[in-house]
């Protein structure tokens, strides 16, 4: 595990009225460099060719990884909304930790010999990340593991997703 980026996530992760804002972690340079460099190198000799991210923060975090990783990027869209031209696979997630689904789109750019790598900001219950990982598998790719800034996962999600890595976990925040 990379510990500057495991401590760059202690130092800038905050609670806001209750709810986890990663979004200073991104806005401190040094900090967002140190958590994408922690978030690529478990992976780094895994043999990656594509990093998938949940729209809007997996953008975010899977973008540069991709780039650390020298691999493609697939977006996840949510929801109807948002241009994904060509051929697409669907799905719909079972409820979050707000008990919403959401309806999960992703090109039809993969294929066997993908090796696929999911980067995310957090994962509480896991339903997004077991979605996206379904649209993989149903791609013919195959699932390498998870990458995540924040792993809130119960273990029994955590087994059923394979490898997953987490510069930090919610018991380590401090949560208000």
């Amino acid at each position: 595990m990379s510990e500057p980026g495991r401590r760059a996530v202690l130092d800038t992760f905050r609670w806001v009225g209750g709810h986890a804002d990663v979004w200073w972690i991104f806005a401190d340079g040094k900090a967002f460099e140190e958590v994408v460099a922690g978030l690529a190198e478990p992976w780094v000799d895994a043999g990656v060719t594509h990093v998938v991210g949940i729209e809007a923060r997996g953008f975010i975090v899977g973008a540069p990884v991709t780039v650390a990783l020298g691999a493609g990027f697939v977006a996840v869209r949510k929801g109807p909304g948002g241009t994904l031209p060509g051929p697409t696979l669907r799905t719909v997630t079972d409820p979050d930790y707000r008990a919403t689904r959401h309806d999960l789109r992703m090109q039809e750019v993969l294929g066997r010999g993908a090796r696929i790598l999911l980067v995310d900001d957090r994962a509480e219950r896991g339903s997004q990340a077991t979605a996206a990982v379904a649209l993989v598998r149903r791609s013919g790719a195959q699932f390498l593991g998870v990458s995540l800034v924040v792993d809130e996962l119960t273990d029994d999600v955590r087994r059923s997703l394979g490898r997953v890595t987490a510069l930090a976990t919610r018991q380590e925040l401090d949560d208000p």
